[in-house]
């Protein structure tokens, strides 16, 4: 078993040509992803539609944990955050990056690595160069406050440039003042701090990492917001999306009935008659203005549900 397990190990470390680290080979990506069934991005992870990263914005941290939990996925909430603009929700696609305190024997050869295949400057810009458009930078840097920041306002204009998103560090970031100028830009980290990074290297880019209590892969949907991050499989996002927006649209249905005084409390919060689910259904052809999704969605989705 021994055996086995270290030749699993073995084989999911490949060095990566672009990003001159070890990560995730593309077969190997598309092994621990093989639930989703979708587009690819060009470096092999997830692509989940702009659509649903739209819709998954106005969804409560509640709302997808419940649906996660419901699925078995745990470990996938993180808070305690420092947030750049609190009230600022933003949504992405995760592109991952692990670092590790200082080796200088092996640090050495991920520069020489990395530059010999036409990285520029320190490692710690190299994730950034990897970043598309509706990427979130999330960075396990184990905590590192003091001399762990990962990156400061020259660096945070570099990431919107590209992303047009933010970031996620398990680290700290530096020139707090800088880098809120950045309209559009958002950060969650573990603090502020004016020091450099130092005695840190980057060992890995797009591999899973730990946030936290949560385990982050590539390519998993991220939704920051006040209470924390909560990091969603690409292949539970659908479902994520429209359970959150059937329950939204439930309970627009039900406040307006009870504010009209149709029904009580008990029948509004108690398992639905066939009378009430019909006035809801009546009410959903009555007002699409107030549905979230498409009418084949709902279809769909109603298919499968319990009242």
């Amino acid at each position: 078993m021994k055996n086995v397990l270290f030749v699993i190990l073995s084989l999911s470390i490949v060095t990566n040509s672009l990003n001159a680290q070890t990560v995730i080979s593309d077969d190997l990506m598309k092994f621990y992803t093989a639930e989703w069934k979708g587009e690819r991005t060009v470096d092999g992870r997830p692509k989940v539609s702009d659509d649903l990263l739209k819709r998954l914005k106005n969804i409560s941290i509640e709302e997808a944990w419940g649906v996660l939990r419901g699925e078995g996925f745990n470990n996938q909430f993180e808070s305690g955050w420092k947030i750049l603009h609190e009230g600022e929700a933003f949504v992405g696609r995760a592109l991952t990056a692990q670092y590790m305190p200082l080796r200088p024997d092996v640090n050495k050869r991920i520069l020489e690595n990395g530059h010999n295949s036409g990285q520029i400057g320190a490692s710690n810009s190299w994730p950034i160069d990897a970043l598309q458009e509706g990427d979130v930078y999330v960075a396990d840097c184990y905590g590192k406050i003091i001399n762990g920041t990962l990156i400061g306002d020259n660096l945070g204009n570099a990431i919107y440039s590209k992303s047009k998103t933010g970031v996620i560090f398990d680290a700290s970031s530096r020139d707090l003042e800088g880098l809120s100028k950045i309209e559009g830009f958002n950060a969650f980290v573990r603090d502020w701090d004016p020091s450099y990074l130092t005695e840190a290297m980057l060992t890995e880019i797009n591999s899973p990492i730990r946030i936290g209590r949560a385990t982050v892969f590539p390519g998993d949907a991220v939704l920051a917001k006040k209470e924390g991050v909560i990091f969603i499989p690409p292949h539970l996002l659908e479902k994520v999306v429209i359970t959150a927006e059937f329950i939204g649209l439930k309970d627009t249905f039900g406040h307006q009935k009870l504010r009209e005084g149709v029904y009580t409390p008990g029948q509004i919060d108690g398992k639905w008659s066939d009378d009430i689910k019909e006035a809801f259904l009546k009410w959903v052809d009555d007002n699409p203005d107030k549905v979230p999704m498409s009418k084949k969605e709902l279809d769909e989705y109603l298919k499968n549900r319990t009242w």
